[in-house]
């Protein structure tokens, strides 16, 4: 059925987390934050990585989404921090202005666009000389790792290995997203993998209800509701009723314009 970003009672979905200490050392380890001036959150969600942008150094950070129920979010998770607007838009015609960035972040963002070449070409547009841009997203070699204690997302195409095949239509593996970026004029290209600590849990009780509600997994709108029972009892049972760090394993592409 797929997740709708514009049904209002998706509003919260991405908005109950803080970015990860393991998101926030990786980032620090690829960028210098000290002449951030102003950074773009392209498919900001409720502005959980505009916060952490902030956080990082960045002085100003503009949040884009396609939904305004996303950005409804956003505005209400973030209305502590004055230095952070929103914006709507879509990553391949963002309406803003050209040359205005000196970093651009597209996390969890390219899984859901086919057209790789536009997106870095308007993000190419966006920096400003010397900009960088970050990627974040998850390749099919880092979906289909084995579930375990700390990757549940495994135990999904596990149990419903139908959802293997319209999970890689959606993922662009590594050369991809390279080669796209070449093709844009990005240079100093660099990949690493991070395993980012998604959330963590008291006890099963907990980790199950998130699941139950879909939290912050697209994927998991796939399943109806029989089925999400059907992973909910499944995890349930493989599972020891103790504390839970559920960990996501990403790909990160860094390029400079």
């Amino acid at each position: 059925m797929g997740m709708d970003f514009h049904d209002e009672k998706n509003r919260s979905t991405y908005t109950t987390r803080k970015a990860d200490p393991s998101w926030l050392e990786a980032m620090n380890n690829l960028l210098s934050f000290e002449h951030v001036s102003s950074a773009l959150d392209i498919g900001c969600g409720g502005g959980i990585y505009s916060k952490a942008l902030v956080d990082l150094g960045a002085d100003s950070v503009t949040g884009l989404d396609f939904s305004e129920v996303s950005l409804e979010g956003a505005r209400e998770n973030c209305k502590s921090y004055t230095n952070i607007t929103f914006s709507k838009g879509n990553a391949l015609e963002t309406g803003l202005e050209a040359n205005s960035y000196n970093l651009i972040l597209e996390r969890a963002l390219i899984h859901h666009i086919k057209d790789l070449n536009s997106c870095f070409k308007e993000a190419y547009k966006l920096l400003k000389p010397g900009g960088q841009l970050i990627i974040q997203d998850r390749t099919p070699k880092d979906c289909f790792l084995p579930g375990d204690s700390t990757h549940i997302r495994g135990y999904l195409f596990e149990l419903f290995p139908q959802l293997i095949q319209k999970e890689k239509g959606r993922r662009h593996d590594s050369d991809t997203v390279i080669s796209a970026l070449m093709d844009n004029r990005f240079h100093d290209i660099e990949e690493v993998k991070l395993w980012e600590t998604r959330n963590i849990y008291h006890d099963k009780k907990e980790l199950l209800d998130d699941l139950l509600a879909r939290t912050g997994r697209s994927i998991l709108h796939e399943l109806d509701d029989q089925e999400l029972n059907q992973l909910v009892d499944y995890i349930d049972k493989v599972l020891p009723d103790t504390n839970i760090i559920e960990k996501d394993r990403w790909t990160i592409w860094k390029a400079v314009k």
